[in-house]
């Protein structure tokens, strides 16, 4: 009662004050504040955000999903040229490879090594003997076989 009061006064006298200010608003009735803003919304044209061109565009639309799918993938393209790649790529093969060779190689390795010389050794040994039993003329044959013959 006391702030309706203190408004009142302050009208009268023409002084103003915030907190008379924030009474005035909430004292007015709020039915004439909705009817006076919905006619101004009928009379006003309401702003529409613009539509972005390119944005609305399918080609853009199709671009960005398969460049977000490729991001996701880690396929996104490369700023290095092919040919640096390569260097790269193959740069990094050989220092592997000198690593690998002097590193100790474990025991599994070493009893794999023996084991396929053996192998080629006895493959190597069974040709031979092959050929020892074979006639003279079947090995000149097969040696022919695989000369080009020019006509």
């Amino acid at each position: 009662m006391r702030l309706y009061q203190n408004m009142q006064v302050a009208q009268k006298t023409g002084l103003r004050n915030k907190r008379t200010d924030r009474a005035q608003c909430w004292m007015s009735p709020p039915h004439q504040v909705i009817e006076n803003q919905q006619q101004e919304e009928d009379d006003l044209i309401k702003p529409q955000k613009l539509i972005n061109p390119i944005l609305a565009s399918l080609q853009w639309r199709a671009l960005h999903q398969e460049l977000l799918f490729c991001h996701r993938r880690g396929m996104l393209p490369r700023k290095k040229p092919e040919l640096e790649r390569v260097l790269e790529n193959k740069n990094r093969e050989q220092l592997k490879k000198r690593e690998l060779a002097l590193q100790p190689r474990s025991d599994l390795e070493v009893k794999l090594r023996r084991r396929q010389q053996r192998i080629q050794l006895y493959e190597l040994e069974n040709w031979r003997e092959g050929l020892k039993n074979v006639p003279e003329f079947v090995r000149v044959r097969q040696s022919l076989k695989h000369v080009p013959h020019f006509s």
